[in-house]
């Protein structure tokens, strides 16, 4: 299931989801609008919906024309809105809106994989989306959703994905470099596939310039070097979360999040070679199994090839195993030297956390102290003044008895 966000252009008629759906026009059942569009992954299953997307619809195909393409299957429309993506003036996307989800698996088995021209090379790809959110800011529109990962919204770069990841299952080409089916799409302003489509160019690392081990992003077109040179096209995807990478010279597709290879040709490569390890060789000869023809010759051939590429294939993840586990190795020793910091840290915090509170009750001591000995202080001198005062008195009592004594013998 996916999840399509919709960023607004348009200052006149934002994309509103209370207003999404109304229209413009005299039909109410039909609407136009801009926005940015912005597809995501869920990694939950729900409900099934009734709510369709229609990826990309070339231009030659106008907004009148797309309603005589669908047909009667659009009885059952509760609403359809026509999106203008904004930079992608080559086509125009379709959000379908059925009246229950049985009307949208009909239109879906119909339309999905149907060209939309039979002289033309752009085919129809449909999704189920599980629902539609609106965003007045880019960042917050491009930004995932927690459990969903930005797939592309090119349908050339989304049909390179394997069908797990895009939820595309069949496709009639592989769109390899220099494919004349690619040229023949309109979807000119994917920057990922003028990238891949000018190869005499020879592109650079947007960060460092290097020209080796190059990887482009395959939602916003980003050329970054590998992890093996400065490490820019993963660093990339740590910045923006764009988890899938295209390798400039292989064309295989890396999933940062996933830590493996998603490109449709290691899926489907894989599905061919089980069948040919199943496969039985049989002698067509109306004689029967005979040394004559040359069906132990084919197999002979049929063999060799398939244990060549067995082992190219065992070779090619033999090196990729022991680049991972380097890679894992490395990660693996950061986060020891990490924790080790981390825990050196939290020693000297403590230690200087018991130190502070040490001080801080011996100067709490050294106070209560010094405002004892003041106390006493001012205590011994209200006594030394009083010990004066009463010396005084005695002097006088003593001097009056005198004279009394004196004043009897007299």
């Amino acid at each position: 299931m996916f999840l399509l966000r919709v960023h607004s252009v348009e200052e006149e008629h934002p994309l509103d989801p209370r207003t999404i759906f109304q229209s413009q026009t005299n039909n109410p059942k039909f609407s136009q609008r801009r926005g940015a569009l912005h597809l995501f992954r869920t990694s939950s299953h729900s409900s099934p919906s009734s709510l369709l997307f229609i990826l990309a619809v070339p231009n030659y195909l106008s907004f009148h024309d797309f309603i005589p393409f669908c047909g009667p299957h659009l009885d059952r429309l509760h609403h359809l809105l026509f999106i203008r993506n904004d930079g992608t003036e080559d086509r125009y996307s379709v959000l379908i809106e059925f009246a229950d989800h049985f009307a949208a698996d009909a239109f879906y088995t119909n339309f999905n994989a149907k060209k939309f021209s039979p002289a033309e090379a752009e085919v129809c790809h449909i999704l189920f989306l599980q629902s539609v959110e609106y965003s007045k800011y880019a960042e917050a529109a491009g930004t995932p959703p927690p459990g969903c990962t930005e797939i592309p919204t090119c349908p050339v770069c989304l049909e390179r994905l394997d069908p797990d990841t895009s939820g595309i299952l069949t496709t009639l080409c592989d769109h390899s470099f220099d494919c004349p089916c690619v040229s023949k799409w309109t979807y000119l302003s994917c920057q990922v596939c003028r990238f891949c489509q000018q190869q005499d160019e020879k592109p650079t690392c947007f960060i460092c310039g290097t020209l080796d081990d190059l990887w482009v992003c395959m939602i916003c077109g980003f050329v970054g070097c590998g992890r093996y040179k400065e490490g820019h096209a993963i660093q990339h995807w740590k910045d923006t979360q764009h988890c899938y990478s295209l390798d400039s010279k292989t064309q295989q597709i890396w999933d940062y999040v996933g830590d493996n290879y998603v490109h449709r040709l290691n899926q489907d490569q894989s599905k061919i070679d089980g069948k040919l390890e199943e496969m039985n060789f049989h002698c067509m000869s109306l004689e029967g199994e005979c040394g004559m023809c040359e069906c132990r010759e084919d197999l002979g051939i049929n063999g060799a090839l398939f244990n060549s590429k067995v082992e190219t294939i065992v070779d090619e993840y033999n090196r990729l195993l022991t680049s991972q586990l380097e890679t894992q190795r490395q990660y693996y020793e950061s986060l020891l030297v990490e924790t080790k910091s981390k825990m050196e840290s939290s020693m000297s915090e403590a230690v200087e956390k018991a130190a502070a509170s040490e001080m801080l009750d011996i100067q709490n001591e050294l106070e209560k102290c010094t405002e004892e000995r003041n106390a006493i202080a001012e205590v011994n001198q209200k006594l030394i003044k009083n010990q004066e005062i009463w010396r005084k008195k005695v002097k006088e009592a003593e001097g009056r008895y005198i004279c009394f004594c004196i004043f009897i013998f007299i």
